[in-house]
């Protein structure tokens, strides 16, 4: 656990170091896409972390680093156990903001009932958005906020959050600001998903539906700046490939980024991403060949969400396939109340890593510098001067047993914005 230096006891003062970490893996210096081996993994060891304001000034070698430090009197925050540090991960799709349970969907398909079929029924996304229409704006801040710490204890330190079960003008707003206001000291990134399904209370047909969250919602948003980007679900149960254009295209003419839930029943979702140049294409369970080959010769970044596998027990995305095909793969939980309940950023990872054969690179990218990248983000993903200090320690002497515990070596200590929002009692292996 770390100890103060210089006489204080105050592990917030903004200019300090951090350290001596046995091993520093900075994820810097790693391609954007394609495979990755864990020989390419720049590390260092005995390393030192100096931080100033929230951003890190320098990395490097502890003992140089600490001689800078009593030198120029500046603050020591000392590690005394053996720890490894990564940047803080970034989990890139969550719907974390929402009312309600949806055990008895999870029990039905249990019983054989598909994830469509329970839909069709009345339950799936149409349960959660009752729920949450019936839940105030100071519920839903809690419920937020909650998961996001849960998350953060993971060493999830930024963390993106769609809306998406409002589905009305007043409803959306009201878990965008929900998104906002959440209490935690995680980053949240808000992502409008207005366009999640049809609402089965909506007078009038998808496109119909579309045109009014675009002409009346999407500017509202964006005056108030409750979000950047903008998703839409393209699925037999959503929205179509045409009326999904239409609608991004209009999102994007107000400053939107855009982003697809893609390719997990049926494709069409990668081939629209490519078109329309989103950020990401979100699940890919569907996706076959031809996505791999669109999506290697495009910026998308290609989301697999391995929650949704477990939790509707259906295959993973071919994450190897695109990797070995050039793409850019980012790893994200997906954590809703529905398809993905677990919200267990690493612990996923590291599950999908075993049945697609991931380096440990690989996936250790997936949550950090790449998952950055699917969201538009350069300040961050990556221990190096210049980004902010967002940093995940693990009471441990070699990185490979964050990927080879699976989930169950937690960090012991998390930094957000170089302050430590999360302290452990280290335990053995």
């Amino acid at each position: 656990m770390p100890q103060c230096g210089w006489g204080t006891n105050d592990s917030n003062m903004t200019n300090k170091l951090i350290g001596p970490f046995t091993q520093l893996l900075t994820m810097d210096k790693l391609p954007e896409k394609g495979s990755i081996s864990d020989g390419q993994l720049e590390m260092i060891h005995n390393a030192g972390i100096m931080v100033d304001n929230g951003k890190i000034i320098e990395i490097g070698d502890y003992s140089k680093l600490k001689q800078k430090a009593y030198e120029q009197k500046i603050h020591i925050e000392y590690i005394d156990n053996e720890m490894v540090v990564v940047p803080g991960f970034i989990d890139c799709h969550t719907h974390i903001c929402w009312g309600g349970s949806r055990a008895g969907d999870y029990a039905k398909r249990l019983s054989g009932k598909t994830y469509l079929e329970i839909a069709q029924e009345g339950g799936g996304i149409w349960d959660t958005v009752q729920k949450t229409r019936e839940a105030g704006l100071a519920e839903l801040e809690a419920i937020t906020a909650h998961h996001a710490n849960q998350l953060l204890a993971g060493g999830v330190t930024s963390i993106e959050v769609k809306s998406g079960y409002g589905l009305t003008f007043h409803d959306e707003l009201k878990m965008l600001k929900a998104i906002k206001n959440a209490d935690t000291p995680a980053d949240l990134i808000a992502t409008c998903l207005a366009a999640h399904i049809l609402p089965k209370d909506f007078k009038g047909n998808a496109d119909e539906y579309l045109l009014k969250m675009a002409g009346e919602l999407l500017p509202r948003v964006k005056e108030q700046k409750l979000a950047g980007r903008v998703d839409i679900f393209v699925e037999k149960t959503a929205f179509t490939v045409d009326a999904a254009r239409e609608y991004l295209q209009k999102a994007k003419a107000l400053g939107f980024d855009l982003v697809i839930h893609g390719d997990q029943f049926t494709t069409g979702g990668s081939k629209l991403a490519t078109e329309i140049a989103a950020l990401s294409v979100d699940h890919l369970e569907a996706c076959g060949n031809i996505e791999v080959e669109l999506l290697k010769n495009s910026n998308v970044v290609s989301v697999v969400l391995p929650g949704a596998s477990i939790g509707l027990g259906e295959p993973f995305a071919p994450a190897r396939k695109l990797l070995d095909g050039g793409a850019c793969v980012a790893i994200a939980s997906d954590w809703n109340p529905g398809s993905a309940p677990m919200g267990d950023l690493l612990a996923q990872a590291c599950i999908i890593g075993v049945y697609e054969k991931l380096t440990i690179a690989e996936t250790l990218s997936g949550i950090t510098n790449r998952a950055a990248k699917a969201l538009n983000l350069s300040d961050r993903g990556i221990l190096k001067a210049g980004k902010i200090a967002d940093i995940a320690a693990f009471k441990t002497s070699d990185f490979r047993e964050i990927i080879y515990r699976q989930g169950m070596l937690r960090p012991t200590i998390v930094w957000k914005k170089g302050e430590s929002v999360l302290k452990r009692q280290p335990y053995k292996l």
